[in-house]
């Protein structure tokens, strides 16, 4: 795993994720890409009143993924973890699956 560094705030004295932060997960280049999601995780704001849930599934394509359901809630921190995971084109490019008017979307990683 990448990044994982203690040293790195995550969050800063407001709540909201920092540049470091930010510039970490647009940098992501290891795999597999759950241990990206699972280090963003405690960070997002309202993962815990469903705004963030994930299962394993077979997606369209007959394969075994985990699919991410992320919501923002219209929370600022969170676009901008949507941003850097964005601006993560390799991230974006394989996992991305759709995203919903309303800020919700879906991302599939295969298990590897």
């Amino acid at each position: 795993m990448q990044m994982t560094n203690p040293e790195i705030n995550c969050l800063d004295e407001d709540g909201y994720p920092t540049e470091e932060f930010l510039t970490s997960i647009e940098i992501w280049r290891d795999r597999p890409y759950t241990d990206l999601l699972d280090w963003i995780k405690p960070y997002w704001r309202y993962s815990d009143f469903g705004y963030w849930t994930q299962q394993e599934e077979i997606n369209q394509h007959k394969r075994l993924v985990t699919a991410y359901r992320l919501s923002t809630g219209g929370w600022s921190g969170n676009e901008s973890i949507i941003r850097a995971l964005q601006d993560n084109h390799i991230f974006w490019s394989i996992c991305w699956v759709s995203s919903h008017r309303g800020g919700h979307y879906v991302f599939e990683v295969r298990d590897e």
